[in-house]
């Protein structure tokens, strides 16, 4: 029973799969998807990325369509800079609880209170947030960002756990937002002690949206992109890794001979994991949800965001 309940469910897939590629062509769209994305999203994804990667490829583009698998504020970006284009999320309630964890109204007060201050934020923050700020940045290109200010002090939102980690490579000062990843926030210690303990030949590779102490233990500290890089290129065969669980897609078809351990079960992002195949074919049919962003508020953001693009990552 349970082999043909899978082979129903490929069936299915593949069903999905024809009618994706069909309306893909028939639309001009082009399917950009996260690490974090569920393996069969992966799969058919014209271009597979991190926050950086997705946003230069959306900035790039020639498709009439963009089908943004990942979450709200991904798309939004692909939005502000294309307005020109219909930008797609196949489930609009894929959202981002570190980018709601800032807002305009407490950005413009620390603001006031810091008038000399140069505001930076990470990628995972609304469109508003985004047109509030000086210079965007992902975990690919934090630190270029952060040297590429002219300026003392630095506003960073909102995540502390990588404000944290890049203010340890400049002397200038930070003022940190309190937000955090819900997900890479959840690893501790005591997880990544228990299993180098298990695995003493495995190597720890770290986001920096993890905690402190636990950035702290890595053997190599980086972003998605920079994570895979290092995995892949590395001579070591064992891993543990401290980063959401979607990655281990990618690990393991760049590296089938190396063994991929999480560091934590609870390494799971459920708004990533809301989009589904069927989800993308039904919003490739409909055209709906669509991602708007107001004129006034694009135009200051895409500001931002392109002053992001410009500053080099490091991989």
């Amino acid at each position: 029973m349970e082999a043909l309940a899978l082979a129903k469910k490929e069936q299915r897939n593949q069903e999905l799969r024809e009618k994706i590629m069909r309306l893909k062509k028939e639309r001009n769209a082009i399917i950009l998807a996260h690490y974090y994305q569920r393996p069969e999203i992966q799969e058919i994804a014209d271009f597979l990325g991190d926050s950086f990667g997705l946003a230069q490829k959306a900035a790039t583009t020639d498709a009439d369509v963009i089908v943004f698998c990942g979450v709200h504020f991904m798309g939004e970006s692909a939005k502000i800079l294309n307005m020109d284009k219909t930008v797609l999320i196949p489930d609009e309630r894929a959202g981002c609880p570190m980018a709601d964890m800032v807002n305009v109204s407490g950005l413009k007060k620390l603001k006031a209170q810091h008038p000399n201050a140069k505001v930076v934020a990470y990628i995972n923050t609304s469109a508003d947030v985004k047109a509030e700020t000086d210079i965007c940045c992902t975990s690919s290109n934090a630190k270029n960002v952060i040297k590429s200010i002219d300026a003392e002090e630095i506003i960073w939102v909102p995540d502390k756990n990588l404000g944290h980690w890049v203010s340890q490579f400049t002397d200038k000062k930070m003022i940190i937002w309190e937000g955090y990843c819900n997900t890479h926030d959840q690893l501790t210690v005591d997880d990544v002690r228990k299993l180098k303990e298990e695995y003493p030949d495995a190597q720890f590779v770290v986001h920096p949206e993890c905690r402190p102490e636990v950035v702290a233990m890595g053997d190599f500290i980086g972003s998605t992109t920079g994570i895979l890089k290092y995995c892949r290129e590395s001579n070591h065969k064992q891993f543990i890794v401290g980063t959401e669980d979607g990655v281990g897609y990618k690990l393991h078809v760049d590296s089938p001979d190396k063994e991929f351990i999480f560091a934590s079960k609870y390494m799971v992002c459920p708004n990533m994991k809301v989009n589904n195949l069927k989800k993308i074919a039904d919003c490739l049919e409909t055209m709906q949800p669509q991602i708007y962003v107001p004129e006034e508020i694009a135009d200051n953001a895409r500001a931002s965001l392109e002053r992001m693009l410009s500053v080099e990552a490091v991989q």
